[in-house]
C-alpha cells in the first residue's frame, strides 16, 4: 500500500474505532459485533506497525477506549487498568512467547490460561477488610466511583476473611441462562433488547439509580491483585488461590501450562468446552505466571507486555430455513420465529431464532427455504447473519406478517412508524395477564388487593378466562390463595363489587387501548357520556374531541370494531359494571380554557393532586412549556420548564398562589 493510501486508511479506521468504541463503552449500544470491532482494531495494529509516522496520540491503539459518565464521581486508578493485546491466531501466540523469552533471557515460562469473560471490568478497594469503594476502568487511568451499585451484587464481599488493605479487578457479568431470562423479559414488556451479555452488564453498572442495578442478575469474577503492601506474593496463581481464601469468588478457569505448547492446549480445551460454561467468553488470557518476570517484562502505556489475548473466531454454519412461525407477547407484540434444520454451531444445536420483526425480515431478504448463514451472537443468541442467495433454487416462498392474530384471530396491527406488529383483541390468552393488570391498576379500575401474583395464580388455576370473570369469583377462590386468607378474600371481594361503581372514565382506561391514558378517556367519557355512544361513534365525531389525533382516532375505532370488545362490554353490563357518565354540569369553570405546566415539587399536593384540581375547574395540564401555556406552576426544584417559561413571558405562580386561586 502506498503512503497516502495507508495515511487515508490509518485517518479512516480512527474515525470508525473511535465511534465503534464509544458505541461499546460509553453508551453500552454496540452496532457491529465483536468480531467486527476486532478486524478493524488488527488492520489499524497493522498499518500503524507498517507506517509508525502516522501513529496519532488520539489513536484507540495508544489508550484504552471509555469515558467516565456525566452523573458519577471520577476515580484515579492507583495502578492502571490495563487493557490487553488481542491475536487471532497461534502464530501470534508463538512469537509472543518468543518475545518473552528473548527479553527474560530464559528457554521456557510458565504462564497461566484464563477464560477472557465477556463483562465490564471493576476495580473493588478494601481497607482493613471492609469494601470502601468501587470503580470501572473507565480510559484505564480515571474511572466511575460506582460503590453504591456494586453493593447491589452478592458476590462481591462487603467484609474479607482477613482484615487487609487489599484492591483487586474482577470483571462484572450476566450469565447466560439469566441474560436470556432477562431479554425475553424485555420483550414482553416491549422494551429494547440487550445486544449482548456484556452491555447488559455494563449497561447495568453504569445507572444512577442503584435500584435498577439492584433488579439486574448482575455477577462477578475476580482475577488479579491490583495492590497489597501487606502480602507479597511470588506468582499470579499463588495470588488467585489468596483471593478465594478472602472471600472472592474468583475466575473459576485458571491452569498453569509450563510452556506455549501447554498453553495452544489449553485454549483449544476452553474453545471446546465453552459452551458449558454457564458465562459468556470472547477469549482465553495468558499470562506471565511469575510476578518478578511480569516486572522485567514491563509494559507499554496501554497493554502489558507479560499477557496477551486470544480471541476466537465466531463459529458460522449453513442451515435451511425450514419455516416461519409468529409467537404473541404478553404486550401483544406478535415475533417472527425461524424455524431451521437443526444443526450444531460452538457447542449447541440450534433448531430456531428470533428474526426480531418485519423489517429485519425484508433487510436480510428471508425467504421460506432459504439457505441461511448462522451464528451465536456473543455466544449466547443465535442470530441469522445473512441467505446464500446463490443456492436458491427458485422454490422458496416470501412470508408476510399476519393481519390477525394467530393465537384468538383478533385484528393486527403495525402503525406508522413502529416497526411491531400487535394484536389489539383485548381477550387474546397470550395478553391476557397483562390486560388484567392494567384493567385492576390505580388508575383504571383500581382494584385493591388484585396485585399481579395473585392474578397470575388466579390464572394458574384456571379460575378465569378473561376480563370479565373477575366480577363471578367468590370469597372461596381467594379464601384458598394465602394462608389464613379469609380477611385478605373480604376485602378483595368488596374491592371488586366497589369497581363496579367507578367513574366510566376508569373502565374507559382500564380497557388498555393503545395510545389513550387518563387524559383521554375522560375525554371519551364526557362527550359520549355512554359505553353504547361511544361503541358507535363515527370517525369525525371522535376527530371533534380536542387532543385527538388521528393515530387515537384509529386506535378507539380498531378496538371497538373487534367483536372480543362487543362480547367484553356485553358480560361487564351484565355484571353490574357501570358504563356511563352522570350528567352533571360542572359548577364552577373558572380554569376554562387555561393551560396549566406543573414542574418541581409540591408541598401540600402531588402532581397528580394538582391536575385533578385543574380539570375539575375546567382547565387542562401539559407536559410541555409553550406559547400556549397559562401558567406554570413551580415548586421546589423547578427545572428547565421554570427557564423556558421566564424566557417566554408566561406568568409563574407559587403553590401558595394555586391555593389562593382555588380557594
Amino acid at each position: 500500500m502506498r503512503k497516502q493510501e495507508a495515511k487515508k486508511r490509518i485517518e479512516e479506521l480512527n474515525r470508525l474505532t473511535a465511534y465503534h468504541a464509544k458505541k461499546y463503552y460509553d453508551d453500552d449500544a454496540p452496532e457491529i459485533s465483536d468480531f467486527e470491532y476486532d478486524m478493524l482494531m488488527l488492520e489499524l495494529r497493522n498499518l500503524e506497525n507498517q507506517f509508525p509516522e502516522f501513529v496519532t496520540k488520539d489513536s484507540l491503539t495508544q489508550h484504552v477506549g471509555g469515558t467516565v459518565k456525566e452523573g458519577f464521581e471520577k476515580v484515579e486508578h492507583e495502578v492502571p487498568l490495563q487493557s490487553l493485546q488481542d491475536i487471532f491466531d497461534f502464530e501470534e501466540l508463538y512469537a509472543f512467547d518468543e518475545r518473552v523469552k528473548k527479553t527474560l533471557q530464559v528457554d521456557a515460562v510458565q504462564y497461566v490460561v484464563e477464560t477472557k469473560i465477556d463483562g465490564l471490568s471493576v476495580a473493588l478497594e478494601y481497607k482493613q477488610g471492609k469494601f470502601i469503594r468501587g470503580a470501572t476502568r473507565g480510559n484505564g487511568l480515571v474511572g466511575e466511583d460506582i460503590t453504591e451499585n456494586l453493593k447491589t451484587i452478592k458476590h462481591i464481599p462487603m467484609q474479607l476473611k482477613e482484615p487487609i488493605d487489599i484492591v483487586v479487578r474482577g470483571e462484572v457479568f450476566i450469565g447466560k441462562q439469566e441474560f436470556e431470562a432477562m431479554n425475553e423479559e424485555r420483550i414482553e414488556n416491549e422494551e429494547s433488547v440487550f445486544a449482548n451479555a456484556r452491555n447488559a452488564a455494563a449497561g447495568s453498572l453504569r445507572q444512577l439509580d442503584s435500584r435498577i442495578t439492584a433488579s439486574r442478575p448482575l455477577d462477578i469474577y475476580v482475577f488479579n491483585v491490583q495492590k497489597s503492601v501487606s502480602i507479597p506474593f511470588s506468582s499470579h496463581y499463588e495470588s488467585l488461590l489468596y483471593l478465594e481464601k478472602l472471600g472472592f469468588q474468583v475466575n473459576p478457569v485458571k491452569v498453569i501450562c509450563h510452556n506455549i505448547k501447554e498453553v495452544i492446549q489449553e485454549i483449544q480445551k476452553i474453545g471446546e468446552d465453552r459452551e458449558a460454561l454457564s458465562f459468556g467468553i470472547d477469549g482465553a488470557v495468558i499470562k506471565v505466571d511469575n510476578l518478578k518476570q511480569r516486572e522485567d517484562l514491563g509494559q507499554t502505556y496501554k497493554v502489558p507486555k507479560w499477557a496477551i489475548a486470544y480471541k476466537y473466531p465466531p463459529e458460522q454454519k449453513e442451515t435451511i430455513l425450514k419455516e416461519i412461525i409468529c409467537q404473541v407477547g404478553r404486550t401483544g407484540v406478535i415475533t417472527p420465529m425461524a424455524i431451521l434444520e437443526p444443526i450444531k454451531v460452538a457447542g449447541s444445536t440450534i433448531s430456531k431464532t428470533t428474526l426480531h420483526n418485519e423489517d429485519f425480515i425484508k433487510e436480510k431478504d428471508l425467504k421460506i427455504g432459504d439457505t441461511v448463514l448462522i451464528q451465536k451472537a456473543g455466544d449466547v443468541i443465535p442470530e441469522i447473519v445473512s441467505v446464500i442467495k446463490e443456492k436458491r433454487t427458485g422454490k422458496e416462498k416470501n412470508f408476510n406478517m399476519p393481519h390477525i392474530c394467530p393465537v384468538c384471530g383478533a385484528l393486527a396491527v403495525r402503525e406508522e412508524g413502529e416497526s411491531a406488529v400487535r394484536c389489539i383483541g383485548i381477550e387474546c390468552p397470550a395478553k391476557l395477564y397483562k390486560n388484567i393488570i392494567h384493567f385492576a391498576s390505580r388508575e383504571a379500575m383500581n382494584i385493591k388487593g388484585l396485585g399481579d401474583s395473585i392474578i397470575e395464580e388466579l390464572l394458574k388455576r384456571n379460575l378465569i378466562h378473561n376480563i370479565a370473570d373477575i366480577y363471578t369469583l367468590q370469597l372461596e377462590d381467594f379464601a384458598s390463595l394465602k394462608k389464613n386468607g379469609k380477611k385478605f378474600a373480604q376485602n378483595l371481594v368488596e374491592s371488586i363489587q366497589t369497581s363496579k361503581q367507578n367513574e366510566f372514565y376508569r373502565l374507559i382506561n382500564g380497557f388498555g387501548i393503545r395510545h389513550i391514558g387518563v387524559k383521554a378517556s375522560k375525554q371519551l367519557a364526557k362527550q359520549f357520556k355512554h359505553i353504547d355512544n361511544l361503541q358507535n361513534a363515527s370517525y369525525e365525531e371522535l376527530m371533534t374531541i380536542e387532543d385527538m389525533g388521528e393515530i387515537m382516532v384509529e386506535s378507539v375505532k380498531d378496538f371497538f370494531s373487534q367483536s372480543q370488545t362487543k362480547d367484553l362490554i356485553r358480560r361487564l353490563k351484565d355484571a353490574g359494571v357501570n358504563m356511563q357518565t352522570e350528567n352533571e354540569e360542572i359548577e364552577d369553570i373558572r380554569f376554562n380554557g387555561q393551560i396549566f405546566v406543573l414542574t418541581g415539587t409540591l408541598e401540600k399536593y402531588s402532581r397528580k393532586e394538582a391536575e385533578e384540581i385543574i380539570e375539575k375547574f375546567g382547565g387542562k395540564t401539559s407536559s410541555s412549556v409553550s406559547r400556549k401555556t397559562t401558567y406554570v406552576l413551580a415548586g421546589e426544584d423547578s427545572g428547565s420548564k421554570l427557564t423556558k417559561a421566564q424566557a417566554l413571558g408566561i406568568p409563574i405562580i407559587s403553590e401558595q398562589d394555586f391555593e389562593t386561586m382555588i380557594r
